[in-house]
């Protein structure tokens, strides 16, 4: 008999790719594809699905708020994240969720735990385990920079933290991407996301506001250890980028 999936991610690219994947395998179908948590409720309550597959950072709700409001309803809920530490496995497991694949999987990964959390006798809500030197890093560098934007008052429900988190990434792995970037940077971001570049610095744009207009200034200037800013200077987006990954990297040294 076919399962039913849904899939609650604001990562377009992502979404698409696991479609892709999924309807191509038998006995599989996804019913439909969720770009945040409350459409994702919404979704739950209009398809019925056999499994949610569902990530944390989304805007409106995040997936904690998804899980707390799907108690006692009917998906098995597979979580997807970046955000893999103890703390975060521990809270979405408490919260009702299955099974916990921390980002980037293997995609064949994920079609196991599917069939055996189909099983008769399916495992108990687990971590997937033995993550990859490389993912262990990629992972800690994903937490670095959340808590970097929780200390200087960025929301993650915003787009523009996960495109300014995705630009200091690019410029960590490749330094001299910040001189180029309107020509690279912002088009990588765009294609990985499926958006335009215009839109991408924009929402970076708004998400550097945000942090300055909730008054954190204090806050930003304790992260680099010295006074740079003050309320009425607010840095470009390469200069407030190629300064967080430049931190990083100093601190990764």
């Amino acid at each position: 008999m076919e399962k039913t999936l849904l899939i609650a991610d604001d990562n377009l690219a992502l979404c698409n790719s696991l479609k892709e994947f999924l309807d191509s395998k038998d006995g599989y179908k996804i019913v439909g594809v969720a770009a945040n948590g409350k459409q994702a409720l919404e979704m739950v309550d209009k398809y019925d699905p056999d499994f949610l597959l569902l990530d944390i950072v989304m805007p409106e709700l995040d997936g904690f708020g998804v899980l707390s409001d799907l108690k006692g309803k009917k998906p098995i809920v597979v979580v997807m994240s970046q955000l893999a530490t103890d703390g975060f496995v521990q809270k979405a497991m408490s919260y009702g969720a299955s099974y916990f694949l921390a980002k980037p999987f293997d995609y064949d990964v994920l079609l196991r735990t599917l069939k055996d959390l189909d099983s008769p006798n399916p495992p108990k809500p687990v971590a997937a385990s033995s993550p990859s030197p490389a993912t262990k890093h990629n992972r800690s560098l994903d937490e670095k920079i959340s808590n970097l934007f929780i200390s200087v008052g960025i929301p993650a429900h915003i787009k523009g933290y996960q495109f300014l988190r995705e630009a200091i990434k690019m410029t960590i792995e490749t330094p001299d991407i910040i001189n180029a970037i309107t020509k690279r940077l912002y088009p990588g971001i765009a294609e990985r996301y499926q958006t335009s570049p215009s839109k991408v610095e924009r929402a970076i744009r708004h998400a550097i506001e945000v942090a300055w207009n909730r008054g954190k200034i204090e806050n930003i200037n304790n992260v680099f250890g010295i006074k740079i800013y003050s309320p009425n200077e607010k840095p470009t987006n390469g200069e407030f980028i190629a300064l967080i990954a430049d931190k990083l990297l100093l601190e990764s040294a």
